[in-house]
């Protein structure tokens, strides 16, 4: 299996950080897993902004050569693990951006003259390890299911990738937020998952 993590936050001094590095070393000691790159959107300074005009539009984002380093890691990749904070109910923006940008038409998905198109990632699996400082149920109970449902229906499943995980950490700012269970959670997860 090979796994591709995109990890989205800006500090490496921070609990985000230290659950990828979990990911991380989950992944490198599991036999099922024979390679692995990883992305830092901060770090690479992705530009998550969309710029469409007359020289560039947007039915052409699937060829853009800007993102085509991108593009080869998505298809490379059986696995993909996402690790960032829920902010607002929703990933970020940095992350967000990436979606925008990645997941276009003709590459993503191809439209149909159906109610659905077709799912070009078909096969992948997706793992979304991700942290909030409110509770654990609160996008459940308050957002109805936002982020999920942003994530897994509309996004995973459009684009093909229906075998789904989540990981939801709340009160991870808190003292009693049980920050080492989680990571270890984490880590034993990815040492033992097989595609």
């Amino acid at each position: 299996m090979k796994t591709l993590i995109v990890y989205t936050y800006p500090n490496h001094k921070s609990l985000n950080y230290a659950f990828l590095q979990e990911v991380i070393k989950g992944c490198r000691e599991n036999p099922a897993i024979e390679e692995l790159q990883i992305v830092d959107l901060y770090e690479e300074q992705f530009d998550p902004r969309l710029v469409f005009h007359e020289h560039k539009r947007r039915r052409d984002m699937y060829r853009d050569p800007q993102l085509e380093k991108y593009r080869q890691q998505l298809t490379w990749a059986d696995q993909i693990v996402f690790v960032y904070p829920i902010w607002w109910g929703r990933p970020p923006a940095m992350l967000l951006g990436y979606i925008d940008q990645l997941f276009a038409s003709n590459f993503a998905y191809r439209d149909t003259k159906g109610l659905f198109p077709i799912g070009l990632l078909k096969g992948k699996s997706v793992v979304c390890v991700s942290t909030m400082k409110g509770p654990t149920n609160y996008p459940f109970l308050w957002l109805n299911n936002a982020h999920k449902i942003l994530m897994k229906r509309a996004l995973f499943k459009f684009v093909g990738m229906k075998k789904v995980k989540f990981f939801e950490f709340g009160n991870m700012e808190s003292k009693k937020g049980k920050q080492q269970q989680k990571l270890d959670k984490v880590y034993r997860y990815f040492k033992k998952v097989a595609y």
